[in-house]
This record gives structure tokens, sequence and C-alpha cells, in this order.
């Protein structure tokens, strides 16, 4: 599946306030009309204060805080004039991600995906072998990486806080249906939103995970519960695995170094390249 790519970002200016919204450009540019069509309330803060201004936000009980990071343009793309993901009513996305069950369904959403992409290269006469990836075990590591926090508050090449990111605001009082509402996924291997609803929810179930941070292509989880024994930490590894394999391929490099970072933080990284 293709990436739907965007035309250029247009800078957004902002009304002064004690607490700064975004207000609508006076340009005719794709931005503009994505965001008069951008039905939630945006906040602005810094990224140092990104999480204390989320749970400020989160007990106002003006809906569901998620940090968008720096560029609330990262967002807008489904909403923008047009774009067929806001066709689709957030209840009935609500209603596959009901109807998933997960992981089982996310893993077999992958195999029908490789065996799909199988016979498209047969068709072509190529014999190219499309198997079920599966990433090397590896060695458990010595020592976990650093925690990746609230990644979408920080510049990923300094992990220096953002001088400016965006919250918005979700009418919802579950923060697993956000990425519905936001019509968010469904892009490269980024799974359509109904999965990231089920994986949300089951996560909570096990984990107590909540989404905070959500970006263009990231998203930022806090646990409450870490998995306790290594063959618990492998299996979770090897499902979230499946979900974003990029944590892996372009990041760990193996599931016992996953693990290990499952283990050690309450944070969780997903990111589709």
């Amino acid at each position: 599946m293709m990436r739907r790519f965007l035309p250029g970002f247009l800078r957004l200016p902002i009304w002064p306030s004690n607490e700064t919204r975004v207000a609508a450009p006076a340009t005719d540019g794709w931005c503009a009309k994505a965001l008069a069509n951008f039905p939630f309330e945006i906040v602005e803060t810094s990224g140092e204060s990104a999480l204390a201004k989320w749970q400020e936000l989160k007990s106002a009980g003006r809906g569901v805080p998620v940090v968008v990071g720096m560029d609330i343009e990262g967002v807008l793309g489904p909403f923008a004039p047009g774009q067929p993901a806001t066709q689709r009513p957030v209840h009935e996305t609500l209603a596959a991600a009901s109807a998933l069950r997960f992981p089982e369904d996310l893993t077999r959403m992958r195999r029908d995906l490789n065996a799909a992409a199988l016979e498209t290269l047969r068709r072509q006469g190529q014999s190219v072998d499309v198997g079920e990836r599966e990433p090397p075990l590896g060695e458990w590591p010595a020592a976990a990486s650093s925690s990746p926090g609230l990644a979408v508050a920080y510049d990923i090449r300094t992990r220096r806080p953002l001088p400016k990111v965006y919250i918005v605001l979700v009418p919802t009082d579950d923060p697993s249906t956000i990425p519905a509402h936001l019509h968010w996924g469904d892009w490269n291997e980024c799974p359509a939103p109904e999965f990231h609803v089920a994986a949300l929810r089951h996560w909570r179930d096990h984990y107590g995970a909540e989404l905070i941070g959500l970006g263009k292509d990231v998203l930022s989880i806090r646990v409450a519960r870490k998995p306790v024994a290594r063959s618990e930490a492998i299996e979770l590894a090897r499902v979230q695995y499946a979900y974003c394999n990029d944590i892996v391929d372009q990041g760990t490099e193996s599931l016992s170094a996953l693990a290990a970072e499952l283990m050690a933080h309450d944070w969780w990284f997903f990111w589709w390249d």
C-alpha cells in the first residue's frame, strides 16, 4: 500500500493567549482548508512542558489530549478536502476495531498481504520469496538503551525538548479511540486505524497502556505495568514487531534487545518509515 504524500507544509500563525490555540491562516492552501475541517481544539505548549500540560488537560474535562508534536500539519492530512479517509465515519472504524481479535487478526493481515505480494510477483513471472519475516532473536543485552520517553516532544537528533509542540483535544473518554477520530494510519506498513484501536485496547487491558503522543508517523505510549519475565517480554516484542517492524528492522535489530527495553521502560515507541 502506498503512502499518501501531502503538499509542502505551511507555517500556521498563532493567536496569543494564556493557552494558545491554533487559528486558520489567511491562505487558500491545503493546510488552511484541512484546518477548517479539523473539528478538534488545539493547544500550544513547549516540549519541556508537554507532559505536564497533557496531564493538566486530561483533568480538565475538555476531551482526551494527545501530543502531536511540533507540526500540527502532521495530523491534518486526512482532513484535507477530497481525502478518502474522512469518508469513513468514526463509529464504523470503532465497530471494525471491536470485531478484531488482537493480535491474531494483525498476524493474519500481515500474512494475507505477503501472500498477495507473492501472487503479484508470480503473475509477473518472478520467483521471489516474500514469506513471513522473522527478525533475529539475538542475545539478551547487558543493558537496555535509554527510555524513548514522550518522543514527539523532543528533537530526535539532539534529544532536546522542542521549543513548541501542539496538543489536540479529542472529544472522547477513551484514549484508545484517538486513531479512529484522527483517521490515523493505513499507509505503507502502518496498519489501518481499527488495528491501532484494537492494539491500544489490548495493551491497555494487559499493561495499562495509554496513548499520549501521536505524530505524523510515530506513536508514544506509556504503560503502567511492564512485562515481568523475559519470555513474556519476547512474546510481546514479537507482537510489536508484527505491528511495527521498523522498531526492530531499523531500531533494536533483534527481538531480545526490544524485549529488554520493554522490561526496563514504561514508554513504548513506534515508528513507521
